[in-house]
């Protein structure tokens, strides 16, 4: 081509090298101005710069922690006031029990001992034994008379049972003896309510061995057992014990602990092991056993203890 074009054909080159579609030409996007700005970006700004201004400021925070502090205090005085005044209601407008039983404890207390008791007694088999441990795991267990211990005359000790259809008899150590009930061993647990326990080697008779020689009359459903030393009233003791309960091929006329005889701190001459229920239910040194239709006395029950007191 000549170097030296005219002047038409230079402005016909300039024309073709400028005919671009338009259609393939890249979008030019003209600048925004700030005040043209949206509203969503700025809001986005923001939200990204919120965590760098809280965690760059440390006052906020400690103020924020304070606020929250003082808002779950004011809770938690208003959620104990709740229950330190529920309480105080109940104490002193609850409906307090006024039956043979007991006179000291709210009703509804009783009425949920009464409830366990329904649920206890259902449940209650002669063919389930509570457990039984080697004899070599026995140990002493605690003295915990609640009182003095009682320390009689045990040559002079009688034991007397009422309410026999042909009334009541006393007996002698020598004269129970003489009956020969099979000698039972059994080694198991004591449980006391105040959380403590032991193992214990018991030795002596069956309860149930020594109602079949004196049988209940019929309508009995209760068996008292009185602890009534003489010369020792503020030790005296007595428990109330459902019918099944005495007939359990565990529960014991207890003579002897840990291979020899018992002594004064566990109950001698005679005490009751019943391993299905709690220590409270296994007296010492009894004096006295009673056949009853309804429920007899019980000195735990009456100051607010469970008067079934299973495990």
């Amino acid at each position: 081509m000549n170097p030296e074009a005219t002047e038409p054909e230079e402005e016909a080159q300039k024309d073709a090298l400028t005919d671009v579609d338009a259609s393939n030409a890249p979008e030019v996007i003209a600048p925004v101005s700030p005040e043209a700005r949206p509203i969503a970006a700025e809001r986005s700004a923001v939200a990204i710069s919120e965590p760098e201004q809280v965690l760059a400021s440390g006052e906020e925070a400690e103020a924020l922690m304070a606020r929250l502090s003082r808002r779950a205090f004011l809770q938690a005085g208003i959620v104990t006031a709740g229950i330190v005044g529920g309480i105080y209601a109940f104490n002193k407008y609850a409906p307090v029990e006024t039956t043979a039983i007991g006179n000291g404890i709210k009703t509804t207390l009783r009425e949920g001992h009464e409830r366990n008791e329904s649920i206890a007694t259902a449940l209650f088999s002669e063919n389930r034994a509570a457990p039984e441990f080697p004899r070599e795991r026995a140990v002493t267990p605690r003295n915990n008379y609640h009182g003095e211990t009682p320390t009689p005359d045990l040559s002079a000790w009688k034991l007397t049972v009422e309410g026999l259809p042909e009334g009541s008899r006393t007996l002698t150590l020598a004269d129970l003896k003489a009956l020969n009930f099979p000698e039972i061993s059994a080694t198991t647990e004591l449980k006391c309510v105040e959380g403590w326990s032991a193992i214990v080697n018991w030795s002596g008779w069956r309860l149930r061995d020594f109602m079949e020689k004196f049988p209940p009359p019929p309508g009995t459903n209760y068996v008292a057992m009185r602890s009534e030393p003489e010369g020792f009233e503020e030790s005296w003791y007595y428990v109330g014990l459902d019918l099944p309960a005495c007939r359990h091929p565990q529960t014991l006329l207890a003579t002897g602990m840990n291979g020899v005889q018992l002594n004064a701190d566990h109950g001698a001459p005679l005490r009751l092991v019943i391993p299905h229920k709690y220590g409270i239910k296994n007296i010492k040194l009894i004096t006295h056993i009673a056949y009853a239709p309804q429920k007899p006395r019980d000195y735990w029950a009456e100051r607010g203890y469970d008067y079934y007191a299973g495990l």
